[in-house]
């Protein structure tokens, strides 16, 4: 079976198990090209609500829960916080530590969702499942020792400070390949490349359309590059070329 076919086949499983049970059932977490196959089946069901949820608004990684519609029901325990802190004075660690890390404890990338690294550690979005495994068995990021870790709710999670560079530009039009040039500094050319390779999402989903129109507040993210908001979408030059702004955060 395809990888974009065995999406569809556990979300409609899940799908199907909360029609039958008429309970709340989840798939682990998805990437941006998952979840773009996973929107366009989330409304196969007139007796489930499904949505997309990473346990707070910008997540990039995302599960889909599916819950009895109209029946009220909590789901937030469904994802807990590994809150993990390391020895002042240790050296800068970045996502790809943490992960790297995380998965050498033989775990699937898709129990993990975003992980959000400070100057004292990280939190890391986990499934309730594996929380207290993480707990009880995660003790180092490559050479560094954890000092301390906790599980929490996700209310207790920690957003990082965001620090935004202010772009203004004019494009010729709000195609998604001049978006991403102007946001990313790349040329056109090499922003078509990376929206054809699939490793642009807009608003957390992927796109491979290059002359797909951009509205004002949507998200981009480059797989490597990070990610930025179309802020506005201004008026007109001399030369007909459209203002705007973007907000790229670094």
């Amino acid at each position: 079976m395809k990888s974009d076919d065995f999406v569809v086949s556990r979300i409609e499983d899940r799908i199907a198990q909360c029609e039958r049970g008429w309970y709340v059932t989840s798939t682990g977490f998805l990437d941006s090209h998952e979840q773009a196959i996973a929107a366009k089946c989330l409304k196969s069901s007139p007796d489930v609500k499904a949505i997309l949820w990473g346990g707070y608004d910008d997540a990039d990684r995302r599960i889909v829960v599916c819950m009895p519609k109209d029946y009220p029901m909590e789901y937030s325990d469904l994802l807990k916080v590994l809150r993990v802190e390391i020895p002042r004075g240790s050296k800068e660690l970045t996502h790809r530590d943490y992960l790297g890390s995380v998965l050498g404890l033989g775990l699937e990338r898709r129990v993990i969702g975003d992980i959000l690294v400070n100057d004292r550690g990280a939190d890391i979005i986990c499934t309730a499942e594996i929380a207290d495994y993480m707990l009880n068995e995660y003790r180092q990021i490559g050479r560094v020792e954890i000092l301390k870790s906790s599980l929490h709710d996700l209310s207790e999670l920690r957003l990082p400070e965001q620090r935004v560079q202010k772009i203004n530009d004019t494009i010729s039009s709000a195609r998604l390949d001049s978006i991403v040039s102007s946001a990313f500094g790349l040329s056109r050319s090499n922003a078509v490349k990376a929206i054809k390779s699939g490793i642009v999402a807009v608003d957390h989903m992927e796109c491979i359309k290059p002359d797909q129109r951009i509205e004002e507040g949507s998200i981009l993210t480059v797989r490597g590059k990070g990610k930025a908001a179309l802020t506005k979408i201004g008026g007109t030059s001399r030369k007909g070329r459209i203002w705007i702004e973007i907000s790229r955060y670094l």
